[in-house]
């Protein structure tokens, strides 16, 4: 299976807000349970670790319900 690029869960989350369960959830529900993901600086990432990925990484920001991405963090490359 092809790794995807995190870009396509935080272009999903964009305009919605999420804990990290109901984040996990709709990952899961689009992109499958056993999908690995790619970034910058890490690869073969499930979706647990993906989460943790990204909010180190400072993307996501709070909301009154959660967190949604925060899209000045988002880079624009492949």
């Amino acid at each position: 299976m092809e790794q995807l690029h995190a870009h396509e869960v935080l272009h999903m989350m964009e305009g919605n807000s999420y804990s990290e369960s109901s984040l996990r959830e709709a990952i899961i529900n689009k992109f499958g349970s056993e999908q690995r993901f790619y970034a910058c600086s890490a690869d073969n990432m499930n979706v647990d670790e993906l989460i943790s990925f990204l909010k180190e990484k400072g993307k996501f920001m709070p909301t009154a319900e959660g967190f949604t991405v925060d899209k000045s963090k988002v880079c624009d490359h492949e």
